[in-house]
C-alpha cells in the first residue's frame, strides 16, 4: 500500500483499523486493551469494542456461536469509534466470518463505503444437512441466525474474496460453500430460491499465504531459530506429565506425525489420533504429536471442545498410545510454531491436516513453506492447495483406514528411498512460491479495492431493490431469530 500510494505521487500516511471485541476480564492476553499497534507495522492498529446489551458489558469470552445478540449495539458503538478514532469514515471495509462480515455490512451501509466480504468459513457445509435439520442443530449453535446472516452480507458486498475455486462452486463431486446458498430451505423458517448467484463478477479467488519472516524452510540453517530448540525438546520429550502435554516419546529416531488445530469436531484431530492408534504399522513407522486445545478438561469453556477433549483422553486408553504419542496444548507463540514446523522436517516426520471439511488451510500452506510433507483433507481447500502425490497427499478423513495406510505407506518408502521424502517436501515448496504468498495476496487486494471502489463510484450501481429487500429480511426475519439466542451467563456490570 505505501509503495502504491509512493507511486501515485499521492502525500499521505494511511490508517488500518483490525475491528474486533475487547474482553475485559482476559487474563494473559491483551484482549483487554482498546487500542494496540500491530507488531512490524507503523500504520496499522487493534481497535476492540466490548459487546453490550441492555445489562451492560460482556466481560467474559463467549463461543463463536452465542454472539448473534450482541451484534447490532456492536455496530453502533464501533461505528463511533471507527469515526472518532480515524476523524473520518473509511473507504474500504472488509469483513471476516459470518459474524463480522454482518457487522461490516452493517457499517458499510451505514457509512455508504465499499465493501469486501471474506466468509473464510460457511459453517453450512461444514455440518452435513444442518439447513433441512436447523432444528436439531440450533440450541447449540444457533444455525438460523447464522445461515441468514451469511445470505444477508454475501448480499450487500460490493465484491466477494475466496481462497479457492472450490469456495465458489466446488468439484464435480462435491457442492461449492456458497453454491450451497443458492437455494436451501429451513423447513418452517423460510426457503431460499436464489440465495446467490456464484457467476456473479464479484467473486474473486485470491489465496493467502504463511508469513515467511517466520515460516521458511527448514534448510535456511541461518535463519533458524536454534535458541528455541531447547525449550521445543522440552516439549516434544520431556518425560515429566503437565497440564501443557502429555504422553511420552520413547523411540525419539522416529520421525513425527504433526498436526496442529482447534480441538473441535470439524478439525478432527480426535480422528487423527485414532486412525494413528487402529494402524500398527503406522505406530510402528512414526511417533505421533498433536497441538491442539487444552488438556485439562475444566479449563475449556466450549462446549464442542470439551467433548473432544474428553474423547482424546478414552482414545489414549483404549488404544494404549504411551510411549507413541504426545499431545501438547494449543501453543500461540508463532515463532516458536514456525520452528516447531522446522524441528519436525528434521525429524523427517510429517503434517497432518485431517479436517472433515476445510475452508482454505492455512496451517497446510505454513507446513508446506516450512518444507514439511503435507498430508490435508481432500474435502475442501486443500485439495487444491496440493497437487496430490506431487506437493503432497489428499486424504478422505471419512475413510481414515485409507489415510493411516497411505501414510504407513509413505513412511515405509521413505525409510527405503531417503530421496522420497525430499521429494514432497521440493514440491510443496514449488507449490507455495508459485502461488501462495502474501506479497501476492496484498498485490492482488489493493487491485481489487481500488476497481471496485472505482466502479462504484462511477457507475452510481446502488443495487436499491437488493438493498430494500436485505433490509426487509433483517428486519422482519434477522431480529427475530437473534431474540432466540439467549445473552450468555456471565453478562453483568
Amino acid at each position: 500500500m505505501l509503495l502504491r500510494i509512493q507511486r501515485q505521487g499521492l502525500d499521505f500516511k494511511p490508517r488500518i483499523l483490525i475491528v474486533t471485541r475487547l474482553i475485559p476480564d482476559a487474563k494473559g492476553t491483551t484482549c483487554n486493551q482498546r487500542l494496540e499497534r500491530v507488531t512490524g507495522t507503523d500504520h496499522t492498529h487493534i481497535l476492540r469494542i466490548p459487546f453490550r446489551s441492555d445489562k451492560g458489558i460482556l466481560r467474559k469470552w463467549i463461543s463463536r456461536f452465542d454472539v448473534w445478540p450482541y451484534l447490532e449495539k456492536y455496530t453502533e458503538d464501533a461505528a463511533s469509534e471507527i469515526v472518532a478514532e480515524l476523524q473520518g469514515i473509511p473507504d474500504f471495509i472488509i469483513g471476516n466470518y459470518s459474524d463480522g462480515n454482518l457487522v461490516a455490512s452493517l457499517l458499510a451501509y451505514k457509512m455508504g463505503v465499499t465493501q469486501c466480504t471474506i466468509a473464510h468459513a460457511l459453517e453450512k457445509t461444514k455440518y452435513p444437512d444442518s439447513d433441512i435439520y436447523w432444528k436439531n442443530f440450533d440450541d447449540k449453535y444457533h444455525f438460523s441466525c447464522q445461515f441468514t446472516a451469511d445470505i444477508l452480507a454475501m448480499n450487500n458486498a460490493d465484491f466477494i474474496i475466496t481462497s479457492t475455486y472450490q469456495e465458489i462452486a466446488g468439484t464435480k463431486n462435491t457442492v461449492g460453500q456458497y453454491e450451497s446458498h443458492t437455494g436451501f430451505t429451513l423447513p418452517g423458517l423460510y426457503r431460499v430460491v436464489h440465495g446467490i448467484d456464484v457467476f456473479d463478477p464479484k467473486f474473486n479467488i485470491v489465496s493467502p499465504g504463511a508469513d515467511m519472516t517466520i515460516y521458511f524452510p527448514y534448510l535456511e540453517k541461518d535463519n533458524r531459530l536454534t535458541a528455541l530448540h531447547g525449550s521445543i525438546e522440552k516439549m516434544l520429550y520431556d518425560p515429566k506429565q503437565t497440564s501443557d502435554w502429555i504422553g511420552v516419546l520413547n523411540d525419539r529416531a522416529k520421525p513425527i506425525i504433526f498436526s496442529m488445530a482447534r480441538l473441535d469436531h470439524v478439525k478432527n484431530i480426535t480422528g487423527l489420533v485414532e486412525l494413528y492408534g487402529k494402524n500398527a504399522k503406522l505406530r510402528e513407522l512414526a511417533n505421533l504429536v498433536v497441538v491442539a486445545g487444552y488438556i485439562d478438561v475444566t479449563k475449556s469453556k466450549d462446549r464442542e471442545e470439551i467433548a473432544e477433549i474428553e474423547k482424546m483422553h478414552e482414545l489414549i486408553k483404549q488404544y494404549d498410545l504411551h510411549g507413541q504419542f504426545r499431545w501438547i496444548t494449543a501453543q500461540t507463540n508463532r515463532a516458536r510454531n514456525g520452528e516447531l514446523y522446522r524441528y519436525i522436517a528434521d525429524t523427517k516426520g510429517a503434517f497432518v491436516q485431517p479436517a472433515f471439511y476445510e475452508a482454505f488451510g492455512l496451517t497446510v500452506v505454513e507446513a508446506m513453506t516450512c518444507g514439511l510433507p503435507t498430508f490435508a483433507t481432500c474435502h475442501g481447500g486443500p485439495a487444491e492447495v496440493i497437487e496430490n502425490g506431487v506437493s503432497g497427499f489428499h486424504i478422505d478423513p471419512y475413510h481414515p483406514d485409507q489415510a493411516a495406510a497411505l501414510m504407513a505407506d509413505f513412511f515405509q518408502q521413505c525409510k527405503e528411498d531417503l530421496s522420497h521424502w525430499k521429494r514432497i517436501s521440493d514440491g510443496g515448496l514449488q507449490r507455495i512460491y508459485e502461488r501462495y504468498t502474501w506479497k501476492i495476496y496484498s498485490e492482488r487486494l489493493m487491485t481489487l479495492a481500488g476497481v471496485y471502489s472505482f466502479w462504484k463510484f462511477v457507475s452510481k450501481l446502488e443495487r436499491r431493490e437488493t438493498r430494500r429487500y436485505l433490509e426487509m429480511f433483517y428486519i422482519l426475519k434477522f431480529r427475530d431469530l437473534v431474540k432466540t439466542v439467549p445473552l450468555a451467563i456471565e453478562d453483568r456490570h
